[in-house]
């Protein structure tokens, strides 16, 4: 095999496909990339780890086709490192020689044949804008699961119906679910899909800054569990998670009596100062009255904070108490100048909304839904 690249396509290229290469792989080979180069002036870089699979291909002047296997991540710290010149790649025997400029390397190959075959992704059921993949999957995977205590609570799920894709996570402590609109390839689609958070976080990360991504929730040929996804010349698919997720749509309250409307950074900015004081697993407590919420933490003995913010409030004074961290995650997550935070009781989950302008209408595409800690009087 023998082929010349631009530096800046290769470790653009190798970053990205050895972005999930694991840290101790449990097979040697599955810590490398495979690298196929074929006649047409393409060249094909590939991961797997039996869970997530990778695959971009780009644009070489290939003289001599073919395949081999090198340290993924070897790879990619060689490459982002190299001269701002053109990368020449060419086997010699055992070895894979990297020449750039005056910089030589000289790489082992590892046993090609020995690599798992990738899976094909399911046929696309439609795609959905980059920007917006990425928004809404940031704002759903904050409430997701980061235990192993159960692993269903770690992924996010998504279904589908019509143009309507609903994500929703939970790890029992708040609820986050996001509503938007994508472009199916079938007007009646109808999917439920159940998809690890952390592998989905990186997908619309690394996906979501084009224009539009292609999704993939039917089955593949060849094999079942999988859900894929598309971006010009980047393809991914990972393995969905199994069991049966718990009903939580009883979590969302039908009503409130209580709702107040913060300025989002004001409350942010509170929340974090006060919490500086709060011991581990303590929550601030919040107590909202006309034209104000005050945020405290510490009791006691211990440490104490209070702080002030600006509130309108509608219906009867509140008090109640978050994990402060818990609360943060949600605020950071909204994305919008103001938050609306409704109730029903202080005993009872909050509803927080995001707010374009403070007299505005609650955008309710985006909820999140956050347990009161209970709290001495």
């Amino acid at each position: 095999m023998k082929f010349r690249v631009e530096r800046d396509v290769l470790a653009e290229a190798v970053t990205w496909v050895a972005r999930g290469l694991p840290a101790r792989p449990p097979v040697p080979v599955l810590a490398g990339i495979l690298l196929h180069a074929e006649d047409d002036g393409t060249l094909t870089l590939s991961a797997f780890d039996y869970e997530v699979s990778a695959r971009i291909t780009v644009a070489a002047e290939v003289s001599e086709p073919g395949t081999v296997l090198v340290l993924g991540r070897l790879l990619a710290d060689i490459s982002r490192n190299l001269p701002d010149r053109p990368i020449d790649v060419v086997t010699e025997g055992a070895k894979v020689q990297v020449t750039c400029g005056s910089s030589r390397f000289s790489l082992l190959m590892m046993p090609a044949d020995d690599y798992p075959t990738l899976p094909s992704a399911p046929q696309p059921s439609g795609s959905i804008d980059g920007h917006l993949f990425t928004q809404a999957v940031a704002q759903v995977s904050v409430a997701a699961d980061r235990g192993d205590t159960l692993p269903i609570l770690t992924g996010v799920r998504v279904e589908v119906e019509g143009d309507t894709m609903t994500l929703l996570a939970t790890d029992r402590y708040r609820l986050a679910m996001r509503e938007l609109h994508w472009n199916p390839t079938a007007t009646d689609a109808s999917h439920v899909v159940l998809i690890p958070a952390r592998t989905l976080s990186d997908i619309s990360r690394s996906l979501g800054a084009s224009g539009s991504v292609d999704v993939a929730l039917g089955t593949a040929a060849g094999g079942d569990g999988l859900v894929g996804f598309e971006a010009g010349q980047r393809h991914t698919t990972t393995r969905l998670l199994d069991g049966e997720y718990p009903k939580v749509a009883s979590i969302f309250p039908s009503s409130s009596e209580t709702e107040s409307v913060v300025r989002t950074s004001d409350l942010v900015e509170a929340v974090k100062r006060v919490a500086l004081v709060a011991e581990r697993n303590t929550p601030v407590r919040l107590r909202f009255s006309e034209g104000q919420v005050a945020i405290e933490a510490g009791t006691g003995d211990d440490a104490q904070a209070s702080e002030a913010v600006e509130a309108t409030l509608t219906g009867p004074e509140i008090e109640i108490a978050f994990n402060p961290t818990y609360l943060l995650d949600g605020l950071g997550a909204v994305g919008t100048p103001f938050s609306r935070i409704s109730f029903t009781q202080a005993s009872r989950p909050a509803v927080l909304t995001g707010q374009a302008e403070e007299d505005g209408e609650a955008d309710t595409s985006y909820r999140y839904v956050l347990m009161p800690v209970r709290f001495a009087s």
